[in-house]
């Protein structure tokens, strides 16, 4: 598990930044509906950002990183993941997330995925010029087969994704397994620390991507563990920061003008 149930982004938040944030329903290839939460930028750039959760779905952690997101510029749309099984909309403490994830399906989740990308196409996200997509943990491996969707991204983001393939789910699609077809730019940011990716799974990833000649920009902050990024863990403020600022410039140097 990524976040815990009284995790945030370890970023402030930024006044007047937003035009403000909802919580939606998008619809699925499929027809189902599912729960988002879609933040507007008041100065948008032009980039928008689909914010792809960990196990736990649409947790306030990923809610506020959508809004966090609008602040700066990049209107943002975050998913969810279970409305074909969970029985209410409740993704609290109380809700058994490990008892949902192995009843996903990869192409429902793509889907999904991809309705997020055509809201933030359409008017309601802001006609965004550039589509960026950012992932943790289980989403991160799913941030990074979005380079390889079809979707036409500018960039995909990892926040300690599995790059090798997510171990408890052997069978799932494994990011390094499709780098020979993916179409944009990778940002991986990973824990030294984490002992579920360790350096050699890391160097793995980043030779696949030279070899296939994907821009990969990858960074392992030492001593931090899986799921650093969190207001909670102030003793990696610092790696935080940094990631935060990578983010940044990574959707500033990939969004077309």
């Amino acid at each position: 598990m990524c976040v815990d149930n009284d995790s945030r982004p370890p970023i402030p938040p930024i006044a007047g930044g937003s035009a403000g944030s909802r919580d939606l329903s998008l619809t699925s290839a499929d027809g189902t509906r599912f729960m988002a939460h879609a933040a507007r930028a008041s100065k948008p750039t032009g980039a928008g950002m689909v914010v792809i959760p960990d196990v736990r779905g649409l947790h306030p952690y990923y809610k506020e990183l959508a809004d966090r997101f609008a602040e700066i510029g990049v209107d943002a749309v975050a998913v969810d993941f279970f409305a074909r099984t969970a029985p209410s909309e409740d993704r609290g403490e109380s809700f058994d997330f490990m008892s949902h994830v192995p009843q996903t399906k990869p192409d429902a989740l793509q889907a999904d995925i991809g309705a997020a990308v055509t809201y933030l196409r359409g008017k309601d996200g802001g006609e965004v010029r550039s589509v960026f997509s950012v992932g943790f943990c289980f989403g991160g491996a799913l941030s990074y087969l979005q380079a390889a969707s079809g979707l036409g991204y500018s960039g995909v983001i990892g926040f300690y994704g599995w790059p090798l393939g997510l171990s408890r789910w052997p069978d799932r699609p494994k990011p390094i397994d499709a780098v020979s077809r993916y179409k944009c730019s990778v940002l991986s940011l990973f824990g030294g620390a984490d002992q579920g990716i360790p350096q050699t799974a890391v160097d793995e990833f980043d030779a696949a991507c030279r070899k296939a000649g994907i821009k990969h920009d990858s960074t392992v902050y030492p001593g931090a563990p899986h799921s650093f990024f969190d207001r909670k863990q102030a003793e990696f403020a610092e790696a935080s920061t940094d990631a935060w600022k990578r983010v940044q410039a990574f959707v500033r140097q990939n969004t077309r003008a």
